[in-house]
């Protein structure tokens, strides 16, 4: 019974979001307009100038070094988002009803955390049709590996978001709210520039400004990001067990305390 009921909330998660076309379009759109203007636009730009010397940062074209960027972007969007599906449940009494139902209060959590955490992946997925355009070449088990990984990143940050529903009571100041949240952890994880992995830390205050060179390594979609890039297109700035440390322990962290939060509604 407790499995049907997990099910149930899981699907009803899933086919809500499939009936929402403004999802899909925004699922589509964004990385359309990341890779195709963004990405194609400062290609021929993609070099640094450290001490003098002109050359490529990486051994990668910006479309490559932008691909893995764009799918955590896709993912957090989707994510954080579908928390708004809490509020829109709560402020309609949907939740109160689930709630008083034989199913315990964490498997009603994790079957929407679930379902929201499977439609972040497939919206992540969606990127990977442009791998050709991006010229990244990706082997079934490189797709697999990333999909898995995918889906931990998916389910500690569709956690977050619940954790913010639970503390923002209205769907105009939660929309705000989590813009502000987004855009700043994904411009400061190194998702469209390299914190060049040649340079020694004090090369690297040099070149850059020491406070972004702070934020960018504090912040754990760095890690995320990091990860994909390590699994997609072979290259890392930081060791590779950092990444799946990263979100595996996100994963863990945000699901305990967003449970918190919604024992309290």
């Amino acid at each position: 019974m407790l499995l049907r009921g997990l099910y149930a909330i899981w699907l009803r998660e899933i086919t809500r979001a499939t009936r929402d076309r403004a999802q899909l379009i925004g699922g589509v759109s964004r990385p359309l307009i990341w890779l195709l203007i963004l990405g194609v636009g400062l290609n021929p730009y993609f070099r640094g100038e450290v001490y003098g010397e002109v050359r490529f940062v990486i051994p990668y074209t910006y479309l490559q070094f932008l691909f893995p960027a764009v799918i955590v972007l896709n993912i957090m969007y989707t994510s954080i988002q579908f928390a708004v599906s809490v509020i829109w449940d709560r402020e309609f009494g949907f939740l109160r009803e689930v709630l008083v139902s034989p199913l315990p209060r964490p498997l009603i959590l994790l079957g929407k955390v679930l379902g929201g955490s499977t439609i972040a992946t497939l919206h992540g997925s969606l990127v990977l049709i442009l791998a050709r355009f991006a010229d990244v070449t990706l082997s079934l088990s490189q797709m697999f590996t990333a999909l898995g990984l995918m889906f931990v990143l998916a389910f500690g940050l569709t956690s977050f978001g619940v954790i913010l529903a639970a503390r923002v009571r209205s769907f105009e100041g939660f929309g705000v709210f989590s813009n502000t949240i987004i855009l700043p952890l994904y411009f400061t994880s190194s998702s469209v520039f390299p914190l060049d992995p040649a340079l020694t830390r004090t090369q690297m205050v040099t070149a850059y400004p020491e406070w972004l060179v702070f934020l960018v390594q504090i912040n754990p979609i760095t890690y995320a990001v990091d990860m994909l890039r390590g699994v997609l297109i072979g290259f890392n700035q930081f060791p590779p067990g950092y990444g799946p440390a990263v979100i595996f322990g996100m994963a863990a962290l945000f699901f305990v305390v967003a449970l918190i939060d919604f024992g309290r509604s």
